[in-house]
């Protein structure tokens, strides 16, 4: 573990340095406050200190306020090392941000034992994060390909095209769904459809840009959103989609299966500020349109047809829609 101890006086800096070295620690050493909150601070700084009360620059208390200002780093443990002794002065020091409170002369076995309980509260704090962290990739995503949840990708669907209109750019929406699918948990098992999936959503990301939107709509449907996509190369981004997802068989536990899929375009520049929810019905009717074309396609949601669509799509045999 590294540590950082700030000290103004050469002789007790050099001491407690070789003190903490031969404990195992990484030592920082510094001769001031300043110095001190300028390491301290950054994300990938030490997260034990050891600070002298009283410093040239900036005091032990001016560090602990300074560190404790930055939000956004990891949690730094710090001691306050002094000879001050009254209780005000202790309530000064804890209230500033210091963890704990050692005074001078100190025992340096007291001393390493205050520092494992710091490192204690930062092995626990660090699993405390780690589990936050699991809990939003969990409420975010989906469990079994990792891409985003049905609620999120909508989110940021409806983000992305309030900021599209603003902008005046367009955002390219593609709706697709694996041909077939059901056949494929019957003939296979469902957990060589779980294998299909999850190739999918490989197969999906690595067609798209790192600032593209990819999310699980639902069963064996997922949603594409392409940002700020130039019109005129959407259907080919879509068409090249396509191929991907079919390029070769995916491996599963089953064995090799061939995959398909069948995607409806939307391109929001050709179409009216309508609600999220208008805008992906057409293109679910785009992508009926597909299967109904053979599969293994892409169509494009037209304005000029859409009503025409509306009402084929009520003939569209539902072998069609799977």
């Amino acid at each position: 573990m590294r540590i950082l101890i700030a000290d103004d006086e050469i002789m007790s800096r050099k001491l407690l340095q070789k003190t903490l070295e031969r404990a195992g620690y990484e030592v920082t050493a510094v001769e001031n406050g300043r110095l001190a909150a300028e390491r301290l601070c950054p994300a990938d700084g030490p997260r034990l200190a050891l600070l002298d009360w009283v410093m040239p620059e900036l005091d032990g208390p001016g560090v602990c306020r300074e560190v404790r200002g930055r939000k956004e780093q990891s949690y730094v443990y710090m001691v306050l090392l002094t000879s001050k002794e009254s209780k005000e002065d202790v309530v000064a020091g804890l209230e500033s941000g210091a963890d704990d409170y050692l005074t001078k002369p100190f025992d340096p076995e007291e001393l390493k034992a205050r520092l494992r309980t710091g490192l204690r509260i930062l092995s626990l704090e660090d699993r405390l994060v780690e589990a936050r962290e699991e809990m939003r990739f969990q409420a975010t995503h989906d469990g079994l390909t990792a891409l985003w949840n049905r609620a999120v990708i909508m989110d940021l669907l409806g983000r992305e095209l309030a900021r599209s209109r603003r902008e005046h750019v367009s955002t390219s929406i593609i709706m697709c769904d694996l041909d077939h699918f059901k056949s494929v948990n019957d003939t296979y098992g469902h957990l060589a459809g779980d294998d299909i999936l999850k190739e999918t959503a490989k197969r999906l990301l690595s067609s798209v840009r790192s600032y593209d939107l990819v999310g699980r709509y639902g069963g064996e449907e997922f949603l594409v959103v392409l940002n700020n996509c130039n019109p005129a190369y959407a259907l080919a981004r879509a068409e090249q989609i396509c191929k991907t997802i079919a390029h070769k068989p995916a491996q599963t536990s089953s064995g090799t299966v061939p995959i398909t899929m069948s995607l409806g375009l939307l391109i929001s520049q050709e179409w009216d500020c309508l609600p999220l929810e208008e805008l992906l019905q057409h293109a679910d009717e785009a992508l009926y349109a597909a299967k109904a074309a053979g599969r293994n396609c892409v169509k494009i949601a037209s304005p000029k047809i859409s009503s025409a669509d509306s009402e084929s799509q009520a003939r569209v045999p539902a072998r069609l829609r799977r």
